[in-house]
Formats: structure tokens, C-alpha cells, sequence
């Protein structure tokens, strides 16, 4: 069909259709990004004033990947105006805290520990903290207790106890209360033992070093010996934590276990003595009554024996070897 035949729009030329198709695609791209800037100017303008490297097409990805878009801006935002570094010293990349947060990660709480390990000149990185992150710690709360040392009691009071139990050589019971202070060591902190294990092998330095002690009296003395021969032992390797110092922050004497365990055995022994005494009056008691059975016993052969002599005198007389002697006058 011819252009002439087509009435109104025959008179359209090939080139003015041309042109509305491309002023209709034109005016949609104008739309989309007028949408667009609606959604995400605010944030794009933000990251762009902060000099924070943040496409408008970063933030469209974001939101088809179900990111949170502000998130990750304002993380990127606190990253650079804490001056951490640029991007290729740092990699602290979009795509790189988009895939932290997709990983389930803090996002916000890994920024801040970096922000809070350069404050404090911590070698720290980010491939690090998001590591202690994805590994269930709170890699903040590790941060700050590196740079304040914590204080822990030992024992732990959440397991009912208050008071360590110790015996000197000398048989004395001794009551220990200590407080370690400990920092986070961040090159352990994945793999390490946790707090728990420090407090167990510190309560078994702190009995051991009472235990190989002549006599209570020299713990009273020198509390700080025990401190000492604990810090000595290398309590905190293969941990988390670096143990600072450890502080006896109370001494008591308790009960005299080793007279009372003398005592015990004294009287155990009295009771076996006991025993085996009345062991041996039974033993005898029954050695009598069988001699006096024996005796009884021996009576009746005697008048057994008795009962036979008229019956071999008889015989004798019977049979006539048995001679009568008639005394003579």
C-alpha cells in the first residue's frame, strides 16, 4: 500500500515517524530517570557531597537484590569521612559491603570497628573484621576491649560460686576470690577459647599454686606470689584474650581439712581396730566352744571304753582264760 493511500497519515514521511519513535523513547528515558532521581537522588546526591563512590546504577542494583540501599551508603559514607583510606588501600568497596550484608554480616558494626581500630592504631583490616563478624563475634566490642582492657572475676559468678577452694600442704583451706584483666587479642580472636576457658585455667593456676604452698601462712604473707606464679604460665595461649594482670581481691581462711581428715581417718581406723578385735573374741569364743565339744566328745569314748570291759571279762570267764587268784591266809 502506498503512502498516499493511508489518508491522515499519509501524510507522514519515514524520517517524522523516525523522530517521534525516538521522541516517544526519549521522553520514557526522561520518565525513568525523573523516577529514578525521585527514588534515589536523595541518597546518590548524599554519597556524592561525601565523596563517597556511589553509582545511581549501584543503587538500582541494590534494590533488586533486596540491599539496603541507605545501609550501605552510610556505611560507605562513614568509611570515607573517617579518612580509613581509599578504596583500593581499604577494600572497602559497594559490591564488597553489598556481599556482607547479603552474607548476613553487620555491616555498620564492622565500619565502626575499623573507624575505632585506627583511632586506637590497631592493625586492622576489613577481609579481618568482616571475618570476626560472619564468625558470630562482636567484632566492636572486641575493638574497644582491646583498646580498654575488661576485667572478668574469677570464679565466674554466673555459676553460683563466689569463692575458689584451695589447700595448702599444711592441710589449711583457703578461699580465693581473684579479678583478671584481660584484651582482646584480634589475631586469635577467630579459633580462640573465649573468656570461659581463660577463667578455668586461671582458677586452676590460682589452686595449684596454693596447693604447692608449705603453709597457708605464706599465702597470707605474699598474695602476690599466686599472681605471679599464674601469670607465669602462659594461661592465656591459644585464647582469644591476653591476660593483663591477675588481682587477688580476696583471701579467707577457711576449715583445717587436713586435722579433719586425720581425724577421719583416725576414727576409721579406730573402727577397723574395732572390728577386727571383735573378729578375733568371736574367733575365740567358737574356739572354745569346740574345745568344749571335744571334751564331751573324748568323756563319752572314755565311758564307751568303760561299758566294754564287763563284756570282755565275761568272755574271758567263758572261755576260760581268765584265772581267779585266791588270796591265801
Amino acid at each position: 500500500m502506498a503512502w498516499h493511500e493511508l489518508g491522515v497519515f499519509g501524510q507522514l514521511t519515514p524520517a517524522w515517524l523516525v523522530s517521534v519513535v525516538l521522541a516517544v523513547i526519549g521522553i520514557g528515558l526522561l520518565l525513568i530517570l525523573l523516577i529514578l532521581a525521585l527514588i534515589y537522588g536523595s541518597l546518590w546526591f548524599q554519597a556524592f557531597m561525601s565523596s563517597a563512590r556511589v553509582s545511581i546504577w549501584s543503587l538500582v542494583g541494590m534494590s533488586l537484590r533486596q540491599v539496603n540501599a541507605a545501609l550501605i551508603v552510610k556505611a560507605k559514607i562513614m568509611s570515607v569521612q573517617a579518612g580509613l583510606g581509599p578504596e583500593r588501600q581499604t577494600g572497602i568497596t559497594t559490591r564488597r559491603l553489598e556481599a556482607h550484608y547479603l552474607a548476613g554480616g553487620n555491616v555498620m558494626n564492622v565500619i565502626m570497628a575499623l573507624i575505632a581500630a585506627q583511632r586506637a592504631q590497631l592493625p586492622l583490616t576489613f577481609d579481618q573484621a568482616a571475618a570476626i563478624d560472619l564468625a558470630g563475634r562482636d567484632v566492636l566490642d572486641a575493638v574497644r576491649t582491646s583498646v580498654y582492657p575488661k576485667v572478668i572475676d574469677c570464679p565466674d559468678p554466673r555459676s553460683g560460686r563466689t569463692m575458689l577452694s584451695a589447700i595448702a600442704k599444711n592441710g589449711v583451706e583457703l578461699k580465693v576470690r581473684a579479678r583478671v584483666t584481660v584484651r582482646t587479642k584480634m589475631e586469635t580472636l577467630i579459633g580462640g577459647a573465649t573468656e570461659e576457658t581463660v577463667i578455668a585455667r586461671v582458677g586452676e593456676g590460682i589452686i595449684t599454686s596454693i596447693g604447692s604452698s608449705e603453709t597457708h601462712l605464706q599465702v597470707l604473707e605474699n598474695p602476690d606470689l599466686i599472681s605471679k606464679a599464674v601469670l607465669n604460665r602462659g594461661l592465656d595461649h591459644a585464647t582469644a584474650f591476653q591476660i593483663v594482670s591477675i588481682d587477688i581481691a580476696d583471701i579467707d581462711v577457711g576449715q583445717n581439712i587436713g586435722a579433719r581428715l586425720q581425724a577421719d581417718q583416725a576414727e576409721a581406723d579406730t573402727r577397723v581396730a574395732r572390728a577386727k578385735a571383735e573378729e578375733r573374741r568371736a574367733m575365740a569364743m567358737a574356739r572354745a566352744q569346740e574345745m568344749k565339744a571335744a571334751v564331751a566328745y573324748n568323756r563319752a569314748q572314755v565311758v564307751l571304753a568303760e561299758a566294754e570291759v564287763p563284756k570282755a571279762m565275761s568272755k574271758a570267764i567263758r572261755e576260760g582264760r581268765l584265772e581267779v587268784f585266791a588270796s591265801r591266809n
